[in-house]
């Protein structure tokens, strides 16, 4: 029996467009292990939430598509099952938590009804049964008043609370894999955090494992124990999350470390200074044939305009697409 719960291999999605083919998700890979919190980071369009949604079957069609790779939950390939097939997965084995709760839930449903259905699909509880179970849920989730709230409609609730009937509804099933899907990105730092909390505290009681993506470095130094860094729909660097904050390789990844927000030099009366990865993202509709971040490397020459790079071994655990592994000697100083 495979250990790994959740495997991705060689898995390649493309959007067919009328100005042509995006490659949104080009021949990534990762695992993740029972009980294990793998953070899944990158800038916005690099690939993130369309692996995500290959996961779970929702990437639409058209114009998207799967062309190529395997999604191994349990050593089962979810790209091989049917719609019933991967309905009776999602929401009882597989959750998600997506970004925005205010589009994710019904409107016109209470959320009781919304946070019991899952339980009534996937566990055939009765409505009464599953009611009080949801009602206990809003309650775990620390949501006021959590029975008298079950009639209340989404617009009715504060983003916070919204996201904690996300959680709820995520949660109620109790899943093997949670995906959390820029989990607080329209919170308040608060609420951030005391979403984070509740995230980290519920894993520890379900013991799942959770795959988190994000573009915030500092909610995945606090939540995830690895790190898989994409780039351009592409894997560009991964490894525990120790080795990447404090060791990161690739050109990419040390920007997006420099790129953080950190506090200024107040002796000196200087403000804090925010560095940027200079250049824009490539086109993912246009063929690149070297690396994908040779446009805004710093360190880039001749061979990395040329060929692409494989991922290298860097050191236990972690590996980089860069060139700079064979050619160490061309990388500059950092600034």
């Amino acid at each position: 029996m495979d250990p790994k719960l959740l495997t991705i291999e060689a898995l390649s999605v493309h959007f067919h467009l009328p100005e042509g083919v995006a490659r949104a998700v080009d021949g990534i890979g990762f695992d993740l292990q029972p009980g294990e919190t793998l953070g899944l980071v990158g800038e916005s369009g690099c690939g993130k939430s369309v692996t995500a949604l290959s996961i779970l079957g929702l990437v639409q069609s058209p114009p998207g598509r799967i062309e190529a790779g395997r999604i191994l939950f349990e050593s089962r390939n979810l790209l091989r099952l049917d719609a019933e097939g991967l309905r009776r997965i999602r929401g009882r084995d597989i959750s998600m938590i997506f970004q925005e709760p205010m589009t994710s839930l019904n409107p016109v449903l209470p959320i009781g009804r919304q946070v019991a259905e899952p339980l009534m699909v996937h566990k055939a509880l009765s409505r009464s049964e599953a009611m009080a179970e949801a009602a206990a849920w809003l309650d775990h989730v620390k949501i006021p008043a959590a029975r008298k709230r079950l009639d209340d409609y989404p617009h009715q609730l504060s983003g916070g609370m919204r996201q904690r009937v996300m959680i709820a509804m995520a949660m109620v099933c109790r899943p093997k894999l949670l995906i959390a899907d820029e989990p607080t990105t329209a919170l308040d730092v608060t609420i951030q955090a005391q979403i984070l909390s509740l995230m980290l505290m519920l894993k520890s009681e379900l013991n799942m494992s959770v795959l988190l993506i994000t573009h915030d470095l500092g909610v995945v130094a606090q939540m995830a124990s690895r790190v898989v860094v994409m780039y351009a729909g592409q894997v560009v660097e991964e490894g525990r999350m120790t080795d990447m904050f404090d060791q990161p390789f690739h050109p990419y990844t040390r920007g997006l470390l420099k790129s953080m927000p950190r506090l200024g030099d107040r002796r000196a009366g200087r403000p804090p200074r925010l560095n940027e990865i200079p250049g824009t993202v490539p086109s993912l509709i246009e063929a690149v044939s070297g690396c994908r971040f040779a446009g805004r490397c710093p360190h880039v020459f001749d061979v990395c305009r040329k060929q692409q790079p494989d991922l290298f071994k860097i050191g236990a655990g972690q590996r980089a697409r860069c060139w700079l592994k064979r050619y160490p000697d061309r990388r500059k100083p950092d600034a």
